[in-house]
């Protein structure tokens, strides 16, 4: 856990803060202690997380999760906000290092620890599903090693029989390696999945090695759905199992009931010596002085943006870099970001002719964002020839991947059928790249309507280029110490009328960062400069009718190294 910030409030409802215990897309985990003096996790959803009608939809049902489910192996619901912002749930506080944190610090558990382990989470997973809830995201920073038994946590993506699952098109809710081929493919989500998660969390805790290897997560994945799991070196026994949970059909996995009779335990998983051993992970609680002054409570406007393990968004799922040695630890890194999108789609070239949609012409001359242009509600005040002013920040998993060099494309429509794009150094105009490797200050971002005859019907564009993550306003950079998929839609230009002006088939272009800045409930954040973020940079060309109402339609991307 770490320390407070000087932005962090003094409490939380009636709950008085002590520490942080980990960051998220979503939103600040923090541990606190309620006036009678009971430790409690609360988790406080950002304040531009509000906006979106989905992730608050994902948070109701989080909370309704933590009521329904009542279990030994879960934390309990002790308080939540749900009608104003800031949103946030208070749950029991759990001490105890997670396993993934255990593994890192102790090395593979032995057989007999393993086996107690798993019929203990199998025990809880049945109790779990036994109220009607699937977890789909059981992974090995979801599960808390307490000293009265293993517990389950992060039910930000659980979802109950019967309801209709919160996603879009190309993803699939959870993480890559413990996600089941079935939800990766099709989005079946049922209790096989929680099982293939299981198993998969059981060879990460015999091997020390992630079930499906390392890497993209789009690898990660395929090999989920194709390839085997990891056991090599287990015990022959213990990997039969292993392998059974993880089978690809969902028909095949044992029930949790088989599970448990497998592990053939005979004594408490407290008993055992290995696992006693692990509990001096946790770090003491830090105390409060009765006379530490106050600081001001809770505002929706104060609250850390900073990102926390997901696949596509949501999980509450982060991908955490480890830790170099002199960092601090922390107890328990609740899930609670935004998850890693499930990379899949065509591969993006560097001029490509989309495929087909609605016909049209062409627009001319090269057209930039205006700096100084005030938003307007309904995005055609401030704006010429009724044009939207500008776009909103919004969710977008939409992830461009160097290895594939491809990026899903949400469902929607399509360009029309001459549509090219172009991505170019204007710095170094000698590169050719496809992909436009490692640009060093700028990036130039083309397109128009390859069509030989004009139009007069408008059609507005507005590009997207997004950090590979999560980004701190503060400092402009990742959140210290945490790197989370940036799931939102990035810095966006000002939208151009591909059809204004000029001859048929002439390009427009924009240039990342002058003609880009992020619009937040109306307040602009200028672009960040490309060094700011090493990695995989999404850019993304919509069709924008209102600063609310764009689709994407092509996507492509770049690497800054």
């Amino acid at each position: 856990m770490d320390a407070l910030k000087e932005r962090d409030p003094a409490h939380i409802g009636a709950h008085t803060l002590l520490a942080r215990l980990g960051a998220g897309g979503m939103g600040q985990v923090y541990l606190a202690r309620s006036p009678g003096g009971r430790l409690v996790a609360i988790k406080v959803i950002r304040d531009e997380i509000t906006e979106h009608p989905e992730a608050l939809a994902r948070f109701r049902r989080e909370v309704e999760t933590a009521r329904a489910v009542r279990s030994a192996y879960t934390a309990n619901l002790i308080d939540a906000s749900l009608d104003t912002a800031p949103y946030w749930l208070a749950t029991e506080y759990v001490s105890g290092p997670t396993l993934s944190r255990a593994v890192e610090e102790h090395g593979p558990l032995p057989v007999e620890t393993c086996r107690g382990l798993t019929a203990a989470l199998a025990e809880g997973l049945a109790a779990v599903h036994g109220c009607g809830v699937t977890h789909r995201d059981l992974k090995p920073q979801n599960v808390l090693l307490a000293a009265q038994g293993p517990q389950l946590i992060d039910f930000g993506i659980a979802r109950g029989a019967g309801q209709t699952a919160l996603t879009e098109a190309g993803f699939a809710p959870g993480t890559p390696g413990y996600t089941a081929p079935e939800v990766l493919m099709r989005n079946e989500v049922g209790p096989a999945a929680d099982v293939f998660a299981l198993g998969a969390t059981l060879a990460y805790a015999a091997t020390g090695r992630p079930p499906f290897g390392s890497g993209d997560p789009s690898g990660v994945s395929y090999r989920a759905v194709h390839e085997q799991v990891d056991a090599a070196g287990v015990d022959p026994g213990l990997a039969a199992l292993i392998e059974a949970c993880v089978a690809k059909d969902p028909a095949a996995r044992p029930r949790l009931d088989e599970v448990i009779a497998r592990c053939g335990v005979r004594t408490a998983l407290v008993e055992d010596a290995f696992y006693a051993r692990l509990a001096p992970l946790a770090e003491s609680v830090p105390r409060i002085p009765a006379a530490a002054p106050p600081r001001p409570s809770v505002s929706p406007h104060d609250l850390p943006t900073a990102g926390a393990p997901y696949g596509y968004g949501y999980t509450p799922t982060q991908v955490v870099q480890p830790a170099p040695p002199a960092r601090r630890r922390r107890v328990a890194t609740w899930a609670v970001g935004l998850s890693v999108a499930v990379v899949v789609g065509a591969a993006g070239a560097f001029v490509l002719a989309a495929r087909g949609g609605d016909g049209g012409g062409d627009g001319g001359s090269a057209a930039g964002a205006d700096a100084s242009a005030s938003p307007a509600a309904s995005g055609s005040e401030g704006a010429q020839d009724g044009a939207p002013a500008y776009a909103g920040d919004k969710l977008d998993r939409t992830l461009w991947n160097s290895e594939t060099r491809a990026c899903q494309l949400p469902a929607g429509e399509h360009p029309m059928a001459r549509f090219t794009r172009s991505l170019a150094d204007p710095d170094h105009p000698e590169v050719n790249d496809p992909d436009l490797l490692s640009p060093r200050r700028k990036v130039e971002i083309g397109f128009r309507d390859g069509s030989p005859e004009p139009s007069d019907e408008p059609y507005y564009v507005t590009v997207s280029v997004k950090p590979p993550h999560d980004i701190d306003p503060g400092t402009g950079k990742p959140v210290q110490g945490i790197l989370v998929d940036n799931v939102r839609i990035g810095y966006l230009s000002k939208p151009i009328d591909l059809h204004a002006g000029g001859e048929p088939g002439e390009w427009k272009s924009v240039t990342y960062p002058d003609d880009f800045q992020e619009w937040v409930k109306g307040r602009r954040t200028p672009a960040i400069p490309l060094v700011n973020d090493p990695g995989d940079w999404t850019v993304q060309w919509h069709h924008i009718r209102t600063p609310d109402d764009y689709t994407s339609v092509d996507c492509a991307g770049f690497t800054v190294k």
